[in-house]
């Protein structure tokens, strides 16, 4: 973004992983960041000024009071990084109703929750950038998650449907779709099984999270502002569609 302004940054779960490196990416370009979480905040955020807000985003009224701490403490949010997420992975005969809903319900329904409550700010701003983070398995599925591929494949289609509401003042949206990222999540399984995922990769390598926030950033900037509705791939060339 352009380090002469200050914007207003929000990013959904932002205590971990892609999110965490978001947050401080911004931080470290001079905006003012907060972050949402389910969990205890980690002492990160806290050295780098940025404020961290309870909130899950399965329930409205927690957004609306988690937007209403950061419009008190930094002003309306003109940057929403939707990133909150969970994954139930099991294969489909074994999948419960439950297990679906409840990450539809976070991912899909969630990110639709935040945008909605963004968007007001940001069009009496007439000025917005709002990034959805989707996946590569919302592009090309995976096995045992039909769940968490269905709601971040979902996230593309509302993405350009906010694009194209909300356009003509000023708002773009777009999505960027991670590839296999060296987070928590996938530092906890086997050995082989992140070998397996980093051969796939045709650069043979798994992402690093500095790289998904990079292209975070770039979505943010003025730099592009001639860009909405797009889905940003940064999987290393695993999916060329």
């Amino acid at each position: 973004m352009d380090k002469s302004t200050s914007r207003v940054v929000l990013v959904t779960g932002g205590n971990r992983g892609i999110g965490l490196a978001c947050a401080q990416a911004f931080a470290d370009a001079g905006h003012r960041v907060a972050v949402t979480c389910r969990s205890e905040a980690p002492a990160e955020l806290a050295e780098a000024g940025i404020l961290a807000v309870s909130c899950d985003v399965t329930d409205t009224e927690q957004v609306d009071s988690a937007f209403a701490t950061v419009e008190e403490h930094l002003g309306p949010v003109e940057v929403l990084v939707a990133n909150a997420g969970i994954t139930r992975d099991g294969l489909v005969l074994r999948m419960s109703d439950t297990d679906f809903t409840d990450v539809i319900d976070a991912n899909l329904t969630g990110a639709f929750r935040v945008s909605r409550r963004a968007v007001k700010g940001m069009m009496k701003g007439r000025w917005g950038r709002i990034i959805l983070v989707s996946s590569i398995a919302g592009r090309i599925g995976q096995t045992g998650q039909a769940n968490y591929s269905a709601s971040k494949a979902g996230l593309v289609g509302l993405g350009r449907s906010l694009a194209k509401e909300f356009a003509s003042r000023n708002v773009t949206v777009n999505m960027v779709a991670p590839g296999p990222i060296v987070t928590d999540m996938l530092a906890a399984l086997p050995d082989d099984q992140q070998a397996a995922y980093a051969e796939a990769v045709p650069l043979g390598r798994l992402g690093r999270v500095h790289e998904i926030s990079a292209a975070v950033i770039f979505l943010a900037s003025e730099d592009a502002s001639y860009i909405t509705g797009a889905v940003l791939p940064v999987d290393g060339g695993l999916f060329m569609g």
